[in-house]
């Protein structure tokens, strides 16, 4: 597949890959227009934007909102694997359907599954085993091999907020042994944020996780760069945003009666939307077929 390779290539060519959080096929599309190479769909986007909450999303949910905005973007696109959603056998399962469903990687964690909505307090982790995410990641690795060798097996590790930095970075390179592209840590700090790409054995993975209530450091591109991150995802900042604007403009017109647009800007929003969306190709398509061109 054209996405996975290109996100391969992505990997070996640039110092950092940017993977802006979509909620939706049209935000995805925002994110390939601004000039992004990779989209990325996070549990905890999905889990919101469905109102259900990451710990209750299934896998057939995400597979299934994930295939609707890869099918509409031509970037590639990374998706939280949650836990695999099970043990090794379902996790093997979860790989083969976002093959199926065009996506180009995904990351698997060492939390509890089925999750709970503890985990979203931020100061609290359920992590299982080493043995457990090491039998995940060489599922997923044996999965792919077999579908697809392109696609990205991103390992996630939270022990460093339960068992400590020493235990991250050991997990962090078991799952590079077992098969992982990649490995996923979340720091306690700047100076341990620092360290992990100096520390892990192979190319480490940075989220910005803006809003984060327990002081876990947000950096600039560049200086996740400088660091020797190979990857950033900015998880939050598309989510907030979304949510900001849509209560901010919605209050306004419950207090006053009237849009917070001006008439003369919603032109020209609804006339860029539509670009977005690809309008003009389907006016010329009936034009060709069921209506005539205006006079």
């Amino acid at each position: 597949m054209k996405q996975r390779k290109a996100l391969r290539r992505l990997l070996q060519e640039k110092d950092l890959v940017v993977a802006p959080v979509c909620v939706s096929p049209m935000t995805a599309r925002v994110v390939e227009q601004c000039g992004f190479q990779v989209a990325y769909l996070g549990g905890y986007a999905l889990g919101c934007t469905t109102c259900i909450t990451e710990p209750l999303t299934n896998m057939v949910e995400l597979a299934s909102d994930a295939s609707r905005i890869a099918r509409r973007i031509s970037l590639p696109l990374i998706v939280d694997g949650n836990a695999g959603f099970g043990e090794p056998m379902h996790t093997r399962r979860m790989i083969e359907e976002l093959i199926w469903s065009g996506i180009a990687g995904a990351h698997i964690e060492d939390q509890h599954f089925p999750k709970r909505a503890h985990y979203h307090r931020d100061y609290i982790e359920h992590t299982t085993t080493l043995t457990d995410l090491v039998q995940k990641i060489s599922m997923a690795h044996q999965a792919r091999q077999e579908l697809d060798p392109d696609f990205l097996i991103i390992g996630r590790t939270d022990a460093i907020r339960t068992d400590g930095y020493d235990e991250g970075v050991h997990r962090a390179t078991a799952m590079l042994t077992a098969g992982a592209d990649m490995v996923m840590l979340f720091p306690d700090d700047e100076a341990q944020a620092r360290s992990l790409p100096r520390d892990v054995p192979g190319p480490v993975v940075y989220v910005n996780s803006l809003g984060n209530r327990i002081g876990r450091p947000v950096f600039a591109n560049e200086e996740l760069a400088d660091l020797g991150y190979k990857m950033v995802i900015d998880a939050m900042t598309g989510l907030l945003l979304s949510y900001k604007t849509a209560r901010d403009s919605y209050q306004h017109f419950a207090k006053t009666g009237e849009s917070a647009l001006a008439q003369e800007e919603a032109v020209e929003l609804r006339k860029e939307l539509e670009d977005l969306i690809g309008m003009e190709a389907y006016y010329q398509m009936e034009e060709q077929t069921v209506e005539p061109p205006p006079a």
